[in-house]
């Protein structure tokens, strides 16, 4: 799962060995946040991001709304998610920033194992200073897993005034603490 900061021009590459799910989708929102967001913006109250519309990060996909949630609850960050409309992943910055160099740095050389894969990642620069860093997540995602209607409803998500289906905020849910 990549993640390009347009600001700090860096990468990070969350590279699983498991299948491609909301869950893992999530966990690698997770692991930048820990590894690269928060030092870089230690005060920020919210979390912009942009995601293709279909797949384990779609706009549709119940278990990823489920998922950022979570972490929102867990971060204290409220996170709004812009989808890009289908077929316009040439608008994604992630396939001419960080993509094309990612793809030049390891042209020819055999992907041979994860650790090779995560390295060349790693290894990408340019002279207009993008760095990228990887990760390899050996975690388990099944698949198929199913949200229930009630666990949607617990969902904090406010859509957005243009196309809310694809547009939306999910902010921290404020636990009721009874003493």
């Amino acid at each position: 799962m990549p993640f390009y900061d347009l600001g700090q021009n860096v990468g990070w590459v969350h590279v699983g060995t498991d299948h491609d799910t909301a869950a893992f989708a999530v966990e690698s929102i997770r692991q930048w946040w820990y590894s690269m967001g928060r030092p870089c913006y230690p005060n920020a109250s919210q979390l912009l991001i942009t995601a293709d519309s279909g797949g384990s990060n779609g706009a549709r996909v119940r278990l990823w709304k489920l998922e950022i949630q979570r972490l929102a609850n867990e971060t204290g960050l409220e996170v709004s998610v812009c989808h890009f409309p289908p077929g316009t992943s040439k608008w994604n910055q992630i396939e001419h920033r960080l993509f094309s160099f990612i793809t030049q740095n390891w042209r020819g050389k055999p992907l041979v194992s994860h650790e090779v894969i995560v390295n060349l990642i790693a290894a990408t620069t340019t002279k207009k200073g993008l760095r990228v860093k990887g990760r390899l997540d050996t975690g388990k995602y099944p698949k198929g897993v199913k949200v229930s209607k009630e666990e949607f409803a617990t969902i904090c998500i406010k859509g957005d005034t243009f196309h809310s289906d694809w547009n939306y905020t999910i902010s921290p849910r404020k636990e009721t603490v009874i003493s």
